[in-house]
């Protein structure tokens, strides 16, 4: 087992759920970046965004284990190719150069998986007229109690002193696939074709040179904050410390995840009679709580009141801070334009 060396510092990220729309380009800008070309990096996808309620990817990844109980480190379940899913081919020539004309159907071909990640989910939940759905992005949670790194056999993970980044020494890694065991959050992805796990680096290359993650940078709705937790003139500092309204994604996991979210508020119900029930939301409480802990209470209790305020003219700094006039607020210390730097070629 591997030694958990604490960070000076901590980057974190924080995404606001009420602004999040699916749209999944944070997760295409991280593949286009990272697991793009290379051999056995197919099925990755280092950040994903996933309906809910959903099965998210890997395929019901909450129940799979992994994390710490009372007893220390807990292995779980490794997610296997089809839990991942997706990726399927379809019978493209047969029906467009087959010369079979309406004789054949698009078909997914023999050997392809036979789930992916979002199929069928974007239905959402609830019944007509009270239906609702929320989309939520995942990554790599750079935990500081990081199970993974604990887990590893061959001392290859690391957290990074200078910005708390759970790391990898590819070189190191033997592909015992330990790590993916250990993490509860099962953001990690084994490269069959070099026999090494990997997963997300919080594009360190691009921190070093003072830019924003690919997933931050170019997230449209600006739905996704950076930045170092101790900065106390950060909106993500303010966002989980002063304002306590950006949660952690299943804390009961015990591994201190430092990715964090300020959970959806929803429309009030309908009752039968078509009146507003503005006491209730059209998310369970329980669904929201199963996902953040208890204190989700708190953080919607303060969200409704500072949207009050808001809407009656008064002001809040809490949504000033969510609104993001300045959309370069959100980034941090990292505010470089990429276009400015000259990339070297290794």
């Amino acid at each position: 087992m591997t030694t958990i060396t604490q960070s000076k510092r901590q980057l974190v990220w924080v995404f606001d759920l009420n602004k999040c729309i699916g749209c999944q380009t944070c997760s295409v800008a991280c593949k286009m970046l990272w697991p793009q070309e290379d051999a056995g990096t197919e099925h990755m996808w280092w950040m994903t965004v996933n309906t809910q309620p959903g099965r998210g990817t890997p395929r019901d990844w909450e129940t799979m284990g992994g994390g710490y109980n009372g007893d220390g480190i807990k292995l779980g379940h490794i997610p296997t190719d089809e839990e991942f899913g997706g990726g399927w081919d379809y019978n493209y020539d047969e029906v467009l150069r087959g010369g079979k004309g309406r004789k054949v159907h698009l078909q997914k071909t023999a050997g392809s998986k036979t789930w992916g990640m979002n199929w069928d989910e974007d239905e959402g939940g609830g019944e007509f007229p009270n239906a609702y759905f929320f989309y939520l992005p995942r990554m790599c949670n750079h935990c500081t109690d990081a199970a993974c790194v604990e887990a590893c056999p061959s001392g290859a993970m690391f957290k990074r002193e200078s910005d708390g980044l759970v790391l990898r020494d590819e070189d190191a890694c033997t592909g015992n696939k330990q790590c993916a065991s250990a993490c509860p959050y099962k953001k990690i992805y084994f490269n069959e074709a070099r026999g090494v796990s990997q997963h997300c680096i919080g594009c360190f290359p691009r921190l070093e040179q003072g830019v924003a993650p690919a997933c931050v940078r170019q997230c449209p709705g600006r739905a996704a904050f950076v930045g170092f937790l101790d900065d106390e003139s950060s909106a993500v500092h303010r966002l989980v410390k002063k304002h306590r309204i950006a949660l952690p994604l299943h804390p009961e996991f015990n591994t201190t995840p430092n990715v964090f979210y300020v959970p959806p508020l929803a429309p009030a119900p309908l009752r039968e009679d078509g009146s507003w029930d503005e006491n209730a939301s059209r998310i369970p409480p329980e669904t929201l709580e199963g996902l953040f802990g208890v204190e989700v209470h708190g953080a919607l209790d303060i969200l409704r009141s500072e949207l009050d305020k808001k809407r009656r003219g008064k002001e809040s700094e809490v949504m000033d801070e969510l609104i993001l006039y300045q959309w370069k607020d959100c980034l941090g210390h990292l505010t470089r334009d990429p276009s400015e730097i000259v990339w070297k070629q290794s």
